[in-house]
């Protein structure tokens, strides 16, 4: 993300109403919820998960413990058990 000079993007009244509430700092204007990219949906890491999720299933279906799971894949007992309970569907 870059940097953009309000005077230039901005009419001159906003500008000087937002200088009312900070003057001369840097702020954040976040998007519109309508037009946030939802998690992970610039990388791979959601499909990676959804393979490793059910993946672990798998093994929890021929007969691996949650414990044992855990320890295989550096997650809790409990989340394993949500993953199970959410691939279960």
């Amino acid at each position: 993300m870059g940097y953009r000079k309000a005077n230039e993007i901005l009419p001159a009244k906003v500008v000087a109403l937002i200088q009312e509430y900070v003057d001369g700092e840097a702020i954040y204007i976040p998007r519109k919820p309508e037009n946030r990219a939802k998690w992970g949906s610039g990388t791979r890491i959601r499909n990676e998960l959804r393979r490793r999720n059910q993946e672990i299933y798998r093994e929890y279906c021929m007969g691996s413990s949650p414990e044992a799971l855990a320890q295989k894949y550096f997650l809790s007992e409990k989340s394993i058990q949500r993953i199970v309970r959410e691939e279960k569907g």
